[in-house]
Parts: C-alpha cells; structure tokens; sequence
C-alpha cells in the first residue's frame, strides 16, 4: 500500500518504473493505491497535480540520494539478534558523541562497529549518533537532512544501521540517535509540495519553521512523532537528542514537546526498555525535564551549555562571545551545584536576564547533559580546534566527578589532534558557492573576529578528511596516558556511589578565586583542583588520594598542596 498525505492536492500518483498509478483520495488529505507486483525493493515516486516526481516524505529508503526515487522497506526483512537487551537508563551514563562519516577512516556504520570494543574498555553506556538522514553530497555533519524517515546510504543504509544498534546492544552499549524536527533542507526539501508542512509566517535560525501549530499541524506533528517512534521501535534506538528545541514554533497548549514524550512514554512501556528523549536548548528552562504531572514537559534530560562554558573558561582562560559570562570560580562553582548559571540572571553575551532557576532539591542533576566537548563547541570554531591535553584533562576530572550525565566527543579520551570542522557537499550551485565567506562572517561579532579567517572552505573535501580521526595516534604514549586518565575517572565514577548521586542540593563547592583552588563536596569524597599556574595549599582534613592527575600532590600538617593545574579525588578517613 503507497499513502501520501496531500490534503490540497486534487490528483495525486505514484509512479512505479515510467507507469503511473492514480492515488484515491481518503480522510483528512490522505490519497492511497494498491500497486500489484510491488514490495520491498520495489522503487517509486509521487506526483502531486501531475508535477515533477516527488520522494516519498516517509521514504524508509533513498538509494539514489535526496532527488531520486524511494525505495519500498520492509522492516520485518531485517533479522535482529538483541532479544535480550534491556535498555540503557540515563542515571549513572556516560554518553559518547560520535559522527558516523568521521570516526573511522572508512566512515560507515560497519567501520564504528568495529570499533566497539574501544567504546567498552573505555567504559561508555550509551553511543549518541550524529543525524543520519540522507543529506545533499557525499559528507556532512547531518543537519541538512530533509528525508527524515531514511538512512545515509553512504553510511549503509538501514540494515547498515540496524546492524550497528544490534551489535551496540550485544556490547552492552546502548544507543541514541541525533534527530533534528526544528527545520529541514534547504537542499532537497520537497515537503512543502505535499502540504502545508511550515509555518506560513515564523522561521527559525536555519530557515523555515515546522508547522507544529497552524491549520494542518495534527499531520505535521503526526508526521514527526511517528518518525520519533520508527527509530525507537524499528530500529531498536534507545533514545533521541533533539536538536535546537529553542527553535521550534509551537503556541498550542500541549507543546509538541509534552506530545511526543508521552507517546514515548507509552512506547516504553510496551517496549519493556527505558526510552530517552534528550533536548538540546538555549532557553536554561527546567521545564523540559520537569514531569508533566507537575506541569513540565517530561524530557528525560536536557544538554546543559553552561557547565561547558564555565568548564571551558576555567580551564582555557578563553572569554571571548559568550565565554565572556563565564570564567570565575564562582561561575564554575554554581554551575557544578546549580546546573545554569543563568537562571534568572542578567548574560551580558544576550544583554538581557537569561533563564529560570533550577529546584536543587526536586530536579535531580542526571537531568542535564554535560561536556567538556562536543560537535558543536569544537566545530563552530573557525579552525575546528580541541583543547590541550592539559585542559582537557582538568575539565574532564571535574566533568566526571559532576553530579550530572558526562558525554565525550569522539577522540576526546586519548586527547585527538585531528580538528573537528563544518563540512558540506551541496550539489546545487547557489548553496556550494559563496559558501566559504558564509561560514567566515558567521564568526564576526562572537568574539571570533582575529580567527575567522582560520575557517576552511566546509565544501572543500580536504575539510572533511581532516575532521577524521586517527586512530594510528592511540600508538603514541602521550595519547596512552591520555586515554588512561579518562578511563580511570570512568571506572572511579562506576565505583563511588557519591560521583554518580544526582542529588544537587548534596553537593557543595568551596573557592579561592586569587589561587584559582576548588575543593568539590561529594558525600565522603573530595574532589581539589589546582586550576591556577602555580602550586597551592588547601586545608584538608585526614584523606585517602584515589586518582591524581600528577603524583607530585603532597599533605603537609593539615593543608594538601596541590601541583599546578592538577586535580585529586580523595576519601576523607573515618574519624
């Protein structure tokens, strides 16, 4: 059975090698035909009012790219091996953020899969997959996606996919996929000819806006929510991170937020396994993970942008765009207890109050997401450029002994050289072209003005290449003693209760800000960092050390000195 939804269409057909099939019309703007002969394989097109042909907008398959025909999948062909897997639940995780195209050398979901063992000596719970639509070209960081329902056939495709979630889950590794609903295209975008897919007057940063509250939007919101749950139930994901949630249009009473974590909810349950819907969003409101009993949305979690501006501040000394509110002690010390700093608080980056304060006592802090890394905070500099294996290593120690959800960015744990830049492959002329001075002036009045310049050509394939990884560096001692750093905070996490309790009215945090000293409260447990260029004293009662980032920390009478730019994790002794 072919179905469309076309609901201003007076004719609609689907074309099945050169042979159109006229398409009844149904309820609510649905057109359906039955096509003897067709099945899974089978390739197709549709045409509105006799128009151009047209991809399917719940295409499964698009083997031939973003303009060319769908192809009819059958889920029920792929043969899953995972009936024992359980699910991943988000208190206590670690999540690893990775781009498919640019992990391995080879770029494909296979490749990542061999990849795995790497992924569990680390100690990683869940893998979160940058979005893998099909998109324009060959490479791109996948937000440009407009055939939502369908898997990057340069990635392999949907079996290609399934396969790495099988093999993630017989792992133990669970997985979460990077979906994007606040926009579409702009290349290849065909919805608009089926319906009134976008809002009519609103628009988001990328284009245009998601029609999720005007006539129409039932299907609309219909047509996301069921993509949202085919990746769920068909592919076996564990989760979702949606992305710029900030930007979706909804004024309807029941946000479309609200909407789809019920239907998830729901979908759990009769799934048997915990599903997990984790927004990205610039508005620091706790109302996302806020239950829906208790008026809130009922996210799972939400990323959590101010721990990594003060963590990347603290321990880079940067304050340019928006690490300009960030970079005290006492920043860094809210944050680690408070989750926003800007909860109500005047952000001279906006020039206005930003947020709404978090409830220390009800909001528990594996709610929020956080990093020392990520796509977007590595990428959306001019030169793709990661922090030092030194900083890295002071900002990933207070990152794991946080009382929130930890996420590495690929190549992260043995301190990667390679940078990680915006990559593009537009096949139409006027998006390819001009496109390098685009990407430039984008970095013009956030602080990035001196480097813009920096920033290479995202069309250009050399871009692409030098975004992958090498894994040949893991050979190199440096990267070794990187990589044993962050797997040794991994396994003390999994070994101290106190570092995985999301308790935030638990944790407290003591500062010096002359000395740039943190001593970090967790239960029994403290957590000294030296974060400033020379050594420095701090009282500290009888203690036990359990990781160090330099030996050369020593107590003296009732004081611990602490090497520069170092941190401990220590156990105070029983009195």
């Amino acid at each position: 059975m072919f179905e469309a939804w076309a609901p201003d269409a007076a004719s609609v057909e689907v074309e099945i090698d050169g042979v159109r099939h006229p398409m009844r019309a149904g309820r609510g703007g649905w057109w359906s035909a039955e096509v003897p002969g067709a099945g899974h394989g089978t390739d197709y097109a549709f045409r509105v009012d006799g128009g151009r042909p047209l991809p399917d907008p719940r295409a499964r398959r698009q083997p031939y790219g973003i303009f060319g025909p769908s192809r009819v999948y059958d889920h029920g062909m792929f043969t899953w091996s995972d009936h024992g897997w359980r699910g991943r639940d988000l208190r206590g995780a670690v999540i690893y953020e990775l781009h498919v195209g640019a992990f391995t050398p080879e770029g494909t979901f296979e490749s990542a899969a061999r990849r795995l063992d790497h992924l569990v000596d680390l100690g990683v719970d869940l893998v979160e997959l940058m979005p893998v639509p099909p998109v324009p070209g060959e490479r791109n960081w996948g937000y440009d996606g407009v055939d939502l329902w369908a898997v990057n056939e340069v990635y392999g495709g949907p079996d290609g996919l399934k396969t790495f979630v099988d093999a993630c889950h017989s792992a133990g590794i669970g997985v979460i996929l990077d979906v994007v609903y606040n926009h579409l295209g702009p290349s290849g975008d065909f919805l608009a000819e089926f319906g009134p897919y976008f809002h009519e007057s609103a628009a988001s940063f990328w284009g245009r806006a998601v029609n999720l509250d005007g006539p129409g939007s039932d299907e609309v919101r219909a047509y996301f929510i069921g993509n949202a749950t085919q990746w769920l139930l068909d592919y076996h994901v564990d989760g979702l991170r949606l992305d710029a949630v900030h930007a979706l249009v909804d004024k309807r009473a029941v946000h479309f937020l609200e909407q789809l974590a019920a239907e998830v909810d729901a979908l759990a349950g009769a799934v048997g396994r915990p599903l997990t819907l984790i927004a990205e969003s610039d508005l620091n409101d706790p109302r996302l993970v806020t239950p829906r009993e208790a008026g809130g949305y009922g996210l799972a979690a939400q990323w959590n942008d101010d721990v990594h501006h003060a963590l990347h501040a603290a321990v880079t000394g940067e304050r340019h765009g928006y690490y300009g509110d960030f970079g005290s002690m006492e920043t860094l010390a809210k944050v680690l207890t408070s989750a926003f700093l800007h909860d109500g608080t005047y952000s001279g980056f906006r020039g206005r109050s930003h947020g709404r304060p978090v409830d220390r006592t009800r909001v528990p802090g594996h709610r929020f997401v956080a990093c020392v890394q990520n796509h977007d905070q590595i990428g959306n500099r001019p030169g793709g450029d990661r922090m030092d294996s030194e900083a890295l290593r002071l900002a990933a120690g207070l990152l794991m002994t946080s009382p929130y959800t930890p996420m590495l960015f690929m190549g992260e744990e043995w301190g990667a050289a390679s940078p990680f830049l915006f990559f593009t492959d537009h096949i139409e002329r006027h998006l390819r072209e001009g496109e390098a001075d685009r990407r430039r002036r984008e970095f013009v009045g956030f602080g990035y003005d001196d480097w813009a310049e920096k920033a290479p050509d995202p069309s250009e394939t050399a871009t692409f290449l030098r975004s992958k990884l090498d894994w040949g560096e893991l050979g190199y001692e440096t990267h070794q003693d990187h990589l044993s750093w962050y797997k040794d905070l991994i396994a003390l996490r999994r070994a101290c209760p106190e570092l995985c309790d999301p308790r935030l009215d638990r944790v407290a945090v003591d500062v010096d800000e002359e000395t740039r000293l943190l001593v970090v409260h967790r239960g029994t447990l403290r957590v000294a960092a030296n974060l400033g260029p020379d050594p420095a004293a701090v009282r500290m009662p009888p203690c036990t050390v359990l990781l160090a980032s330099d030996p050369a920390v020593r107590r003296t009478g009732d004081s611990l000195t602490l090497p520069a730019r170092s941190l401990t994790v220590l156990r105070l002794s029983p009195e």
